[in-house]
């Protein structure tokens, strides 16, 4: 069986084997299960935190084909190691985010947003072309999807651990218990130490993507690269747009993709609305992500026996259902609807990026997959506005307008997944 530690199979290429490395650092922030709560315990408002995302989204938007396009001319290390160096500085200007700061926070954790967004275009597409380029063509499918399941069950180890450690690292309460008020931790020490955590995690990986081999020829002439990289980006625009089995996947799991990423931005909220300690999140968080170590496994099975089509109507069957059982806001027992939106976005990642390596040719496959990028963070900006707007126009002062915007969330999403589902059905039933 191959092995990323004995570096068998794939792994016998450097690179597959930083591909692991580089997404498991980089996904893998002990934030993610306080992300939330992170913004509003240091003074921004919910509506603010959602329009902060939004932004992230946007600053996706404007530069993740560009950065796709230059990564297929400039070369994908380049682009890697800016991605991570951005990694690095996003998390500086969010270590030093003033709490209860006014404008000042708020325009810091705006630019952290920004940076992060710039850093998310920059690596997207590059580093998943970077090791499947460097893969030997014969039986290169088959090498990808083990790599693609190897990586997506190391980065379930990594988010174990960061989870873990983000939820309780932010509370100190346990600790406070433990030890003696000496040694006590202070909530102001304790809410920035996952931070500081993903910043390390920004110089490892600043590190690896030093190690890259190029996979890519470079352009002597800057003039040359720039030209390129604007032919490329509205070849491959075009090309995705216009075809339509590939237009049809992308639509189909930008819907799907957008509301479960949205959620997963809220969760740590979500979870103070069900009445759960806040030392439990990063737990919670580690029982998601041992629960996407099957998930590769499940998503190959129903691919393989499935079309990407029909597999995306599956995972957006259960969207729906998760998206209502959210709704009653049940203590404890909201956490399974919560949990099962949470691994729907690994079934769904891995769904798309089995299809689009099958139709993507070597010289456009990082814009290619920063198309998808491009999509699915827009959808994701469109997502988070909207529920920030929700929640504007539905707060009455009484603490209930962030469970009725779940619940229109999950109409809404509803009434969409409709035509989608009518276009599959057309698509794929048996010509007379």
């Amino acid at each position: 069986m191959p092995s990323l530690i004995r570096r068998t199979g794939p792994f016998a290429w450097r690179n597959p084997r930083l591909y692991v490395l580089f997404t498991l650092f980089y996904n893998a922030r002990a934030y993610y299960p306080v992300l939330a709560v992170l913004f509003t315990d240091l003074g921004l408002t919910l509506d603010q935190y959602v329009m902060l995302n939004a932004a992230w989204a946007a600053s996706i938007f404007l530069l993740e084909v560009p950065s796709g396009a230059l990564a297929d001319t400039i070369g994908r290390k380049r682009l890697l190691v800016f991605s991570a160096s951005l990694m690095v500085v996003e998390m500086g200007v969010l270590l030093l985010a003033p709490k209860d700061g006014g404008w000042l926070l708020f325009a810091l954790c705006l630019l952290n947003r920004i940076l992060s967004g710039a850093s998310e275009a920059a690596a997207s597409g590059a580093d998943e072309a970077i090791a499947y380029d460097s893969l030997p063509e014969e039986g290169r499918q088959a090498a990808w999807d083990t790599v693609l399941a190897t990586t997506m069950r190391w980065r379930s180890v990594g988010l174990l651990i960061a989870m873990t450690l983000g939820g309780l690292l932010y509370d100190p309460s346990w600790w406070n218990n433990l030890v003696g008020e000496t040694f006590h931790v202070s909530l102001e020490i304790a809410h920035r130490l996952p931070v500081a955590l993903v910043f390390l995690q920004g110089i490892a990986c600043l590190l690896i993507a030093l190690r890259f081999e190029e996979t890519r020829p470079q352009h002597a002439d800057p003039r040359g690269k720039c030209a390129s990289a604007f032919r490329l980006t509205l070849r491959t625009a075009a090309y995705a747009f216009t075809t339509r089995h590939i237009a049809i996947v992308l639509l189909g799991a930008v819907l799907i993709d957008s509301v479960a990423r949205n959620f997963a931005t809220l969760v740590s909220q979500y979870y103070r609305l069900i009445q759960i300690p806040g030392w439990a999140f990063g737990l919670i968080g580690s029982a998601i992500a041992i629960g996407n170590w099957f998930v590769p496994t499940i998503a190959a099975r129903v691919n393989r026996r499935v079309s990407t089509n029909a597999s995306l109507l599956i995972g957006g069957c259960v969207a729906s259902l998760g998206l209502f059982a959210l709704v009653p806001a049940w203590p404890w027992l909201g956490l399974i609807p919560a949990m099962l939106l949470m691994t729907l976005l690994g079934f769904i990642g891995f769904t798309v990026s089995r299809f689009l390596h099958s139709v993507a040719t070597s010289d456009q496959r990082a814009t290619l997959l920063s198309v998808k990028g491009l999509v699915f963070n827009l959808g994701y900006g469109a997502a988070s506005l909207a529920f920030s707007l929700l929640l504007a126009g539905l707060d009455t002062g009484d603490h209930t307008a962030f469970q009725r915007a779940l619940l229109w969330q999950a109409i809404l999403f509803t009434a969409a997944l409709a035509p989608f589902a009518t276009t599959v059905h057309l698509t794929t039933r048996p010509k007379p």
